[in-house]
């Protein structure tokens, strides 16, 4: 299950960084907010805690 991402292995801009802000305290999910941002999962994890950011997880 090999996805390609656009933004692979390029900088977070301060729009995306934004963006990715906005999303998760509307609370969504990890797996949303990497397809709205077009990023792999686990690229949005690492920016998010780097922001301090909790992600909800989906039961």
């Amino acid at each position: 299950m090999s996805e390609r991402y656009e933004r692979h292995r390029q900088a977070w801009t301060a729009e995306e960084i934004q963006k990715l802000h906005m999303l998760v305290t509307k609370g969504m999910s990890l797996k949303a907010v990497a397809k709205a941002l077009a990023r792999s999962e686990e690229s949005t994890k690492s920016r998010a805690k780097l922001d301090k950011l909790k992600i909800r997880k989906m039961r």
